[in-house]
């Protein structure tokens, strides 16, 4: 697949994280989607559920990993990308890790919790047995609008809910 190619097809698949990030907010969740890809097709797709099963790691990468691991019924994932708007944290990088994907392609930089290249690098670390390729900024403009219009909802709840309780 030449370079252009490749560059068409991250921006389809990330395309369908964005979709499965919507849904994360649609239950109240931070919009973050993920989808795990191989030769073109889906293994496992994932999107923000912690609020929902009251679960700090149902995070949409881990839920992509668990799902696509049932769906090849082994923990490897050789040769499989994972699509994420956002860049995982450290907890998600290390599921990268651990599950051997060859790629990571994300949308966002997350400067305050990123561990693939923000405040840490995980899957790039030589200390680490296995490496994973990083490309980022894909469709980053999509992913940072959908979470600053989650936040800002966010923020204007809290704020009429505060005007409500002084009055």
């Amino acid at each position: 697949m030449s370079s252009s190619e490749a560059m068409i097809s991250d921006i389809i698949w990330m395309r369908r994280a964005l979709e499965l990030a919507k849904l994360a907010h649609y239950v109240g969740d931070v919009p973050v989607g993920s989808i795990v890809v191989k030769n073109g097709e889906v293994l496992g797709t994932g999107y923000n559920q912690r609020e929902v099963l009251s679960d700090p790691t149902a995070h949409a990468e881990v839920i992509a990993v668990r799902q696509a691991s049932k769906t090849l019924k082994q923990w490897r994932l050789d040769g499989a990308t994972l699509y994420v708007t956002l860049e995982p944290c450290a907890m998600c990088a290390g599921a990268i890790v651990n599950s051997r994907l060859e790629r990571l392609v994300f949308g966002a930089k997350d400067p305050k919790g990123g561990a693939c290249g923000s405040l840490f690098n995980v899957p790039v670390d030589p200390r680490i047995n296995h490496r994973v390729s990083v490309t980022s900024g894909i469709l980053e403009n999509e992913s940072i609008e959908l979470l600053q219009n989650f936040f800002g909802e966010k923020r204007k709840v809290a704020k009429e809910t505060k005007t409500a309780k002084e009055k």
